[in-house]
C-alpha cells in the first residue's frame, strides 16, 4: 500500500552451459565484470519488453506501437526517462569478490575487508539518486588526483579522482585525467556545482564499446578510451571527448531528470554533445572541430536513411540515437555560434535551477524539451528566433555548394578571392519528402591559408546573408589563400557536406 515498504530477499545466478556462436553475455567475466541494474528486480510492467518494429508486431497480429509518448502525455510527464518505478531511491550496497580484484558501485566506501577467501566493499550514497546503477569487479591499477570546484556559496568543494584501469594500459590515462579537471571546471561554473565528492572511471573489457555515466562512477571501455591512438598532434582526442561527454550526463541525467516522453534523449544525451563539444572548444582550434562536426552530421545522415518509422524532428526524437547524438551536436554547436556560448550556457543554468533534482515535488512533473526550448527563446534575439525553430521544431536541411572558386594577386600582399556558390534551404517530412523553401539565413563563409606544414587554418570567417539559391561574393584577405567554402566548418545539416570548400586557383588575367 501507498506509503508501505517491504523487504525483498533473492538470489541471481549466471550458469555459462556449454559455449555460443555468438551472442554470449560477457556481464560476468574473469577479470573485468560489469553489472547495472537491468540484472535486478523492477517494480511494475516494463513496457520496453514489447515487440518494438511494425513488421514484428503485424506478424502477431499486434496493432503499430508508437515509440515514445507525446510531450503532453501526463503518464510520461510524471515518469522519469531512467525508471517508471521511483522517483529516487536511496542507495547502499555490499559487493563480494575474488581477494585480487576491487569490486566499485556508486556512492562513497564505508569499509573494506576479506572474510572466508573473499573481498568485500561497502558502498553508501549520501542522497537520492535514480535507481540506476553499475557493478564492476576487475584487477585494477588505480591512478588518483583531486581537483576543486567552486560552490553556489563562494566556497569551495574538493573532489577525488580516480581511474581504474588494467596494468599496461597506462596510454589515455594523462587524457582522461584531464579531461575530468577540464569538464568540472566548466560544467560548475556554467551550469551548477557538481553535486557529489568524486568521480571514477571504471575500464571493462572489449566485450562492448561504450561508456555509460553511473552517479559519480563512469565504467569506460577499453575499446573506446584506454587502448585509442590518437595517430596525429591535431587529431582530435576521442578520448578526451567521451570523458566530458559521459562527465556531463552527472548535470544531464543525473541533476536534471528528463520526462519519459518525445525528446527526453535530448535533454540528456544532446545537452551532454553539446557541453562535451564546449570543452573540446576550450582545448582545441575550431579548425580542428571540422573532422568531428562532419562525423557527426555524417552519423545524422546515414542514420535517416535507415530509419524504420519516421524521422522527427530534433525535439520530438524518440530514442533515434543518429538525431540526439549526430543531429543534435552539430544543431548545438551552431545555435552556440549564432547566439552565443554564454546565451546558450545561461538558458541551460535556468534549466538545471528550475527543473534539476526535486523537480516532480516542485514542478508536478519532469522536464521537456518544452521548458529547453522556452529557455533558449528567451536568450534569443527577436531576429534569430526562426533559427530555434528550424533547428527544433522543423527537419531543416540544406544543400551548400562552392560551384567555382578563383584568386587574385592585388599586390602588397593582398589578395581578392571570388567564389561562386549556390545555396539551397529544404524542409522534410517524417517520411523523408523534401521540399525547397525560401531560404534567408546567415550562414559562415571561410577563407583558408597554408601553414609552413601544410595545414589550413582560417584568414577569414564570417556569416553572409543568404536570400538566393546563386551567389557570387568577394573578399579582400592580407595572406594567400589555399581554399575557401560556405559553411566550412559543417555547422549545419547539409546533404553533401563534401562541397562545401574548394581548392582555390589562381583566376586568368582579363
Amino acid at each position: 500500500m501507498p506509503g508501505d515498504s517491504i523487504t525483498m530477499d533473492f538470489k541471481y545466478f549466471f550458469d555459462t552451459k556449454g559455449f555460443k556462436e555468438s551472442g554470449s553475455n560477457t556481464s560476468i567475466v574473469f577479470n573485468g565484470t560489469f553489472l547495472n541494474n537491468g540484472s535486478f528486480p523492477s517494480l511494475g510492467y516494463s513496457a520496453g519488453n514489447e515487440l518494438g518494429s511494425d513488421d514484428d508486431r503485424k506478424d502477431n497480429d499486434l496493432e503499430p506501437k508508437e515509440r515514445m509518448m507525446g510531450r503532453d502525455n501526463p503518464i510520461g510527464l510524471g515518469q522519469n526517462f531512467i525508471s517508471d518505478d521511483s522517483h529516487g531511491i536511496d542507495f547502499e550496497i555490499i559487493v563480494g569478490t575474488v581477494p585480487d580484484q576491487i569490486a566499485i558501485a556508486p556512492g562513497y566506501l564505508q569499509r573494506e575487508w576479506e572474510e572466508n577467501g573473499r573481498r568485500y566493499f561497502h558502498y553508501k550514497m549520501d542522497q537520492k539518486m535514480m535507481p540506476f546503477f553499475n557493478i564492476v569487479s576487475a584487477e585494477y591499477e588505480v591512478v588518483k588526483d583531486k581537483t576543486t570546484i567552486a560552490l553556489n556559496d563562494s566556497t569551495n568543494r574538493e573532489i577525488d579522482l580516480g581511474i581504474y584501469y588494467h596494468k599496461g594500459h597506462e596510454y589515455n590515462l594523462e587524457s582522461m585525467m584531464k579531461g575530468m579537471k577540464h569538464s568540472f571546471k566548466y560544467f560548475s561554473e556554467n551550469f551548477s556545482p557538481y553535486q557529489y565528492r568524486q568521480m571514477r572511471i571504471l575500464e571493462f573489457p572489449r566485450y562492448a564499446s561504450f561508456a555509460q555515466s553511473f552517479a559519480n562512477t563512469v565504467p569506460f571501455s577499453e575499446a573506446i578510451g584506454f587502448m585509442v591512438k590518437v595517430e596525429e598532434e591535431d587529431d582530435v582526442d576521442v578520448t578526451y571527448f567521451v570523458t566530458a561527454h559521459e562527465l556531463a550526463h552527472q548535470w544531464w541525467g543525473h541533476q536534471l531528470f528528463p520526462a519519459n516522453v518525445q525528446g527526453s534523449a535530448v535533454l540528456s544525451e544532446t545537452l551532454s554533445q553539446y557541453s562535451a563539444l564546449m570543452v573540446m572548444k576550450q582545448e582545441y582550434p575550431q579548425e580542428h572541430l571540422k573532422e568531428f562536426l562532419k562525423e557527426e552530421l555524417n552519423r545524422y545522415l546515414r542514420g535517416r536513411t535507415t530509419e524504420q518509422k519516421k524521422e522527427m524532428p530534433l525535439a520530438l526524437a524518440e530514442n533515434q540515437a543518429y538525431i540526439h547524438y549526430g543531429k543534435g551536436a552539430n544543431i548545438m554547436y551552431a545555435l552556440q555560434d549564432y547566439i552565443g556560448e554564454d546565451s546558450v550556457n545561461v538558458a541551460l543554468n535556468r534549466l538545471i535551477i528550475d527543473w534539476g533534482n526535486n523537480t516532480l515535488e516542485r514542478n508536478g512533473r519532469y522536464a521537456t524539451t518544452i521548458d529547453l526550448i522556452g529557455y533558449l527563446r528567451e536568450v534569443t534575439p527577436d531576429s534569430l528566433q526562426e533559427v530555434i525553430t528550424d533547428f527544433f521544431d522543423k527537419i531543416i536541411l540544406y544543400e551548400n555548394k562552392v560551384d567555382d572558386a578563383t584568386y587574385q594577386e592585388l599586390g602588397d600582399d593582398k589578395f581578392l578571392v571570388k567564389l561562386e556558390l549556390n545555396t539551397k534551404k529544404m524542409e522534410s517530412d517524417s517520411l523523408g519528402l523534401s521540399t525547397q523553401v525560401a531560404i534567408n539565413d546567415w550562414i559562415d563563409v571561410g577563407v583558408y591559408t597554408e601553414d609552413e606544414n601544410g595545414d589550413e587554418k582560417f584568414i577569414y570567417l564570417k556569416k553572409h546573408k543568404f536570400s538566393s539559391d546563386d551567389n557570387v561574393i568577394e573578399i579582400e584577405v592580407d595572406q594567400k589563400p589555399s581554399s575557401a567554402g560556405v559553411d566550412p566548418l559543417n555547422k549545419l545539416i547539409d546533404r553533401n557536406p563534401e562541397d562545401n570548400t574548394k581548392k582555390l586557383s589562381l583566376a586568368e588575367s582579363s
